[in-house]
């Protein structure tokens, strides 16, 4: 059986570090796709997209919670915590890249290979090697060079595996302030609530619900609480129908669902700042907008480290970006044949490092 790849405390808030990068990662694709909708157009795929990305907020807060738990620090303006797109995911034994793309059918088929339920078919097939891409990553082994993982459930199965390991030899694991957990009352959504953690168990129980809330791994298309696993979500956009309880996954029998691909803006996929043209004003826009979501992460950032009560704000600020947003994708990118232009989620290191940008500091 392969070995442990989590001794001790470091390697965990290590683990723990990537888990946030990874939840994460997911958003700005999420945010892509759900912005490139036209206005009172799509409200099935909107509402399905919308739903995921604030679910997905909640896990960013769970793994807060647990890396706060063991004296960890969560830190989401470091500098390469908003990979750079396209960038690699694992899932089973081929990797895809995952792209900041308009609503399209290929951007749902990516958002089912982020979210589909894998487990590896033995223990020592947990760890993969890397593919040799030169593209990042982003469930990877921090402790193991050069090892990735069969699926973000597994990723998650290791790190559940190391706390008990860990608690087991440290009793005085989870050391971190209670004064810094993030409790339920500063998070509402309409799938799951936020868990402290204090303790092995508790600990435990957040990152099962990530997993489950994500891939269905262990709840079936529905997770604890009845709520449909992200995965299935997006199955719904692919297959046309809503799901009802006692559905066969590849055949759900609820209200019919329509997805109009064509009503929806063409931008660039995976744009970068290199593509506006120099000192234009789409590219101040597309500038001013990277700081933005630098200030929002900044915003997460003080959230998770003693100032819970921002946390709704921040949730509100994901949804703020939207005037930002139009101010790109509405507009067509000069050289790029008729496609438009939209954010490319370069946040400036500065702000990323700082948030010293005006919305932040005046929290």
């Amino acid at each position: 059986m392969t070995a442990s790849t989590i001794n001790d405390r470091d390697d965990l808030i290590s683990y723990l570090h990537v888990a946030l990068a990874l939840e994460h990662a997911t958003i700005p694709p999420y945010l892509t796709a759900y912005y490139s909708i036209h206005s009172t157009t799509n409200s099935d795929a909107a509402h399905i997209i919308r739903v995921v990305a604030v679910e997905e907020m909640l896990h960013l807060t769970l793994v807060a919670n647990v890396l706060n738990a063991i004296g960890g620090r969560p830190d989401l303006t470091r500098p390469g915590f908003v990979p750079s797109y396209p960038a690699y995911l694992p899932d089973g034994e081929n990797d895809f890249t995952v792209d900041l793309r308009p609503l399209s059918p290929e951007a749902v088929e990516t958002f089912c290979k982020i979210e589909r339920p894998g487990r590896a078919p033995s223990a020592d097939a947990r760890l993969l090697p890397t593919p040799d891409s030169g593209r990042p990553v982003l469930a990877f082994s921090p402790t193991a060079e050069g090892m990735r993982f069969y699926s973000i459930g597994e990723f998650y199965a290791e790190i559940i595996e190391g706390l008990g390991k860990v608690a087991a030899d440290d009793p005085k694991l989870f050391c971190g302030d209670p004064a810094l957990q993030v409790g339920p009352e500063y998070f509402y959504s309409g799938g799951g609530s936020v868990i402290v953690v204090s303790d092995l168990d508790s600990a435990c129980r957040a990152l099962r619900f990530i997993a489950a809330q994500g891939e269905g791994l262990d709840s079936g298309i529905y997770d604890a609480d009845g709520e449909l696993a992200h995965y299935y979500r997006f199955r719904q956009l692919q297959l046309g129908r809503y799901y009802q309880v006692g559905d066969d996954p590849d055949t759900p029998s609820g209200p019919p669902l329509s997805v109009g691909w064509d009503d929806v803006y063409d931008v660039k996929v995976s744009v970068r700042l290199a593509d506006f043209p120099p000192g234009s004003e789409l590219a101040r826009v597309a500038r001013d907008f990277n700081a933005e979501y630098g200030a929002f992460l900044a915003v997460l950032t003080r959230a998770f480290n003693g100032r819970p009560g921002l946390l709704q704000d921040a949730v509100c600020d994901m949804f703020r970006l939207r005037d930002g947003f139009n101010r790109l994708v509405r507009n067509p990118l000069p050289g790029s044949d008729g496609l438009h232009a939209a954010p490319t989620f370069e946040i400036p290191t500065a702000v990323g490092a700082s948030g010293e940008t005006a919305r932040a500091v005046t929290r």
